[in-house]
């Protein structure tokens, strides 16, 4: 089951106060700051993904991608193979978000996603990678080397 399937009512400003803290927290510590705090923050909060996938398991990764898009109402396509994770976010909800509040997504918005994608991967074969096509519309892909022996 997954960890981190939330089922109670969803709070979508969270978004708002997210984008805020990205900003204050490039602008007073630096951008090498907020690196580090995203990775650490997908290597420690998504613990229970990392171990998995540390083990060549991707399952759980695969569930709270889904889930999480599925949630907020997210546009997205999914696309995976024993090696590859390919995760197409057509319309990303929480710059949909941000816009519909008013607010200007922050420049660091998909710093954000390759950081905590990287920070989940970090010790363990797989690897990330986001590319982002337009505002709201990336690519991020998740690869795992073949010749990297699982536990």
């Amino acid at each position: 089951m997954l960890r981190y399937q939330e089922n109670n009512e969803l709070h979508r400003d969270f978004h708002g106060t997210t984008n805020t803290t990205l900003n204050y927290i490039a602008d007073h510590y630096g951008v090498d700051a907020l690196k580090m705090i995203l990775r650490k923050t997908g290597h420690d909060v998504y613990k229970s993904i990392r171990e998995k996938l540390e083990k060549g398991d991707a399952s759980e990764l695969i569930e709270h991608l889904n889930w999480f898009f599925y949630r907020e109402r997210g546009k997205y396509q999914l696309t995976v193979s024993e090696d590859e994770i390919v995760f197409e976010v057509l319309e990303c909800p929480a710059i949909r978000h941000l816009r519909k509040l008013g607010l200007e997504p922050s420049q660091h918005v998909c710093l954000q996603t390759s950081e905590v994608n990287a920070g989940m991967c970090e010790g363990t074969p797989w690897h990330s990678e986001v590319k982002v096509l337009e505002e709201g519309h990336c690519i991020q892909t998740f690869r795992k080397e073949p010749s990297h022996d699982t536990k």
